[in-house]
């Protein structure tokens, strides 16, 4: 039977995942679909294109939370359970960019799951390996988007920061080393998410934020 519920939580942590806070906060703040806006996402970069700073704040936090829930059902009905501690928060972030609550069709009729880019469930679920890594990776990729300049980046950043922190910490014998798996599935699916951005910041046609951003315009 454990196996069944070892499922069960995946199945959980994506469902938990799915749960779309940024259209939520979005439509209640404007009354718009956060859906028809920029990118089209639903994290907290576009909620605040969509409905201002705090509408992003709090969908970054809420998103974030989910990550870290998924961690702690985890360890709530698998204690002990490395694989399903990491595969957990890992499915958070499959359900947040792949959202089952928000499926669509295409216009030839194909299925599309709709969703964010993965950034925020991926820095709950490593708060919610380690809490202490929450702040390292979020003054680190705040920095990258600040000086870079550009939010793919500093997503991607991110989830370097969290493979490195478990690395050293599976080093130093304080966590297992199924963490630093962790960080490296976080960033194929963060990766994979911003296909579209990568491509773009090939092309040097990626949006610019920040420092950067306000130097162009002086």
């Amino acid at each position: 039977m454990q196996i069944v519920s070892d499922l069960l939580v995946l199945a959980a942590a994506y469902l938990l995942g799915s749960i779309p806070f940024g259209l939520l906060i979005v439509k209640a703040s404007t009354g718009k679909d956060i859906r028809q806006v920029e990118s089209g996402r639903t994290g907290g970069t576009n909620a605040m294109r969509a409905a201002g700073p705090l509408a992003g704040i709090a969908t970054a936090i809420l998103d974030a939370l989910k990550g870290a829930a998924c961690v702690w059902l985890a360890q709530w009905v698998a204690p002990g359970n490395v694989w399903i501690e990491i595969l957990a928060p890992c499915f958070g972030i499959l359900g947040h960019n792949y959202s089952f609550f928000l499926i669509e069709r295409n216009g030839d009729g194909k299925l599309r799951f709709r969703g964010g880019a993965g950034a925020a469930p991926m820095v709950g679920g490593a708060f919610g390996l380690w809490h202490p890594s929450l702040f390292i990776i979020v003054p680190l990729g705040g920095l990258t988007w600040y000086f870079i300049g550009y939010a793919s980046v500093a997503t991607l950043t991110a989830a370097v920061a969290a493979t490195l922190i478990f690395v050293f910490r599976a080093w130093a014998g304080a966590s297992p080393w199924e963490y630093v798996l962790y960080g490296v599935i976080a960033f194929a699916l963060l990766a994979w998410a911003l296909r579209p951005n990568i491509q773009r910041l090939v092309n040097g046609t990626e949006r610019l934020h920040g420092y950067r951003a306000r130097k162009n315009k002086e």
